[in-house]
């Protein structure tokens, strides 16, 4: 792909993985689409460069020796919103689910196909915002009594409180949002908010809803603004 053709600004991608010989095989096809990749080769030297404000996304593997990519990623997120995708044994549901939980933004099951985890990558640059003058300047904000959400600057509040959600959390919450008081399936979800199609047993959605539901205040009555639709979804109450 010739970046030039790419809607997006250049994406500086940091790969952090200890296989040497994979590293080399992502950079290499990622640098062809268009991307600038930085490579780190353990968790604390990942940890560092994630922090250093020069990135604009992390791939980090969770299976690295001394800091493993679940420590690096809390140690992160303690200090950073920036988009992590994990790279995760293949089969194993139980990683990603818990780099889910630790505040990764989506995953990819190793091995993984370079073409997939660049698609990926794009499916993430443009939900965090990285779109075109004209698109952003559309977005208006949503008020839902004391909870508020604006696409435009990215930014979520409740009960005057900013809500700090990572960037997934924060397309789901807005595709909510967008639909508040109607249902919406997590198929759409997945669609509208991860960039790809649900697949089957993905966990994704639900693991970013309980998420967001632990961030925000319940209503007056106690229940939870978004609602499990038992089969069909879920819906955030505009009350």
């Amino acid at each position: 792909m010739n970046p030039d053709d790419s809607p997006f600004t250049q994406m500086n991608v940091l790969l952090v993985d200890d296989d040497r010989e994979l590293v080399d095989l992502i950079r290499d096809y990622l640098n062809r689409e268009g991307f600038a990749v930085t490579c780190a080769y353990d968790g604390i030297q990942g940890v560092e460069a994630a922090l250093s404000g020069k990135h604009d996304i992390v791939v980090l593997d969770v299976m690295m020796s001394g800091c493993d990519g679940f420590q690096a990623l809390t140690r992160i997120r303690a200090v950073s919103s920036i988009p992590v995708l994990m790279l995760t044994a293949r089969g194993d549901d139980g990683d990603r689910v818990a780099g889910l939980e630790h505040g990764a933004d989506d995953y990819v099951p190793k091995p993984c196909s370079p073409r997939e985890l660049a698609a990926r990558l794009r499916a993430i640059l443009k939900r965090v915002g990285m779109r075109s003058q004209t698109e952003s300047n559309a977005d208006q904000p949503i008020s839902l009594g004391r909870f508020s959400i604006c696409p435009a600057q990215r930014l979520a509040t409740d009960h005057d409180r900013p809500l700090e959600l990572t960037s997934t959390e924060f397309s789901v919450l807005e595709v909510l949002a967008r639909n508040a008081g109607k249902v919406v399936s997590k198929e759409e979800l997945s669609l509208q908010a991860l960039g790809r199609p649900m697949t089957r047993f993905d966990r994704s959605i639900d693991v970013h809803i309980h998420s967001i539901r632990n961030k925000m205040q319940p209503l007056e009555d106690g229940r939870s603004r978004i609602q499990t639709i038992i089969r069909k979804g879920y819906q955030l109450l505009s009350g």
